[in-house]
């Protein structure tokens, strides 16, 4: 019999196949979701949304009514009710909060006092106020919104246009807030950001600072998801800027667990430490940026010094 000649490669290659089919594997469970731990649960995530969006509803509208009447009432249960609302919204919703650091306010002879945060979400609201016994400082804009005007109102929110024009005015209407012993929150940055950076501080919504008897900058960073350190790719989840929608951004939140802020209250300092406006905006700015670096870094967080003579 004659030999046939073959390559070498056709020495690898099998005479016969066994299967004419090649072999096919299935999921043991159902949907393409199950298979990947990193990918949202659709449904448990819609329940968890709905349950948290409904739970934080009714709260608001329990709440409403009973700090209405507590705005008539003399003494400060209008304010400490105000922060337990705060608080407890951010439990109903999901978010944990973590506090580093003492507010000014603790020492009821250091009000008024002025704090100054960074600004990248609605979240900070639901955060700052459930941590501090302040109200806030926001643009004109707010007052027009459905239900959460009604809200903002209630906890005594200073509405800013923000322009050139009305800008003695609306410092006017911050220090008679402060001259009556209400501390205010600030967002200097002038505008929400995608959470990744600190904008620098706007000099021009500092005009009354010289009204508070301190001022403390507070870094605010969201920096867990899932219980675990959150990421640059994470941000979005809880930054809300440009022309995101609210409630898409709420849903969306609202969807996952395990989310945490960490407030950084650095030290408090009198206004008049530094010299003009523009220097306390630039102090104020670095400390809070160099504060929320470090929390987006998860390196310890630790207050910062107040600047002196500078």
């Amino acid at each position: 019999m004659d030999a046939v000649a073959r390559a070498p490669i056709d020495a690898l290659r099998p005479r016969r196949l066994r299967r004419r089919r090649p072999l096919r594997f299935r999921q043991a469970l159902p949907g393409g979701h199950f298979g990947d731990i990193f990918g949202e649960r659709r449904l448990g995530g819609r329940f968890r949304a709905v349950r948290r969006i409904a739970c934080a509803l009714l709260w608001t509208l329990v709440a409403i009514p009973i700090q209405a009447v507590l705005h008539l009432l003399p003494g400060r249960a209008k304010v400490h009710f105000g922060r337990f609302y705060h608080a407890t919204l951010c439990r109903l919703i999901g978010l944990r909060v973590r506090v580093v650091g003492a507010s000014a306010t603790e020492d009821s002879a250091a009000r008024p006092v002025m704090f100054l945060s960074n600004h990248s979400s609605w979240l900070d609201i639901l955060v700052l106020g459930g941590v501090l016994d302040a109200c806030f400082v926001s643009k004109a804009e707010v007052a027009r919104w459905p239900l959460i005007n009604v809200v903002a109102k209630l906890g005594r929110t200073v509405f800013v246009s923000r322009t050139r024009r009305a800008t003695g005015r609306e410092a006017d209407a911050m220090r008679a807030h402060m001259e009556a012993g209400e501390s205010l929150i600030v967002f200097p940055e002038g505008t929400s950001n995608d959470g990744t950076r600190t904008l620098p501080f706007r000099s021009s919504l500092l005009g009354a600072a010289d009204a508070a008897r301190l001022v403390q900058p507070v870094s605010v960073v969201y920096d867990r998801l899932g219980g675990l350190p959150a990421c640059r790719r994470d941000r979005p989840l809880f930054a809300w800027y440009g022309a995101m929608d609210i409630g898409s951004h709420f849903w969306r939140f609202a969807r996952r667990g395990g989310a945490r802020a960490t407030v950084l209250l650095h030290e408090p300092f009198s206004p008049h430490a530094v010299r003009g406006r523009k220097a306390l905006a630039a102090e104020t700015g670095r400390i809070v940026a160099e504060g929320a670096a470090a929390l987006r870094q998860n390196r310890t967080a630790v207050p910062l010094e107040a600047p002196i003579g500078r």
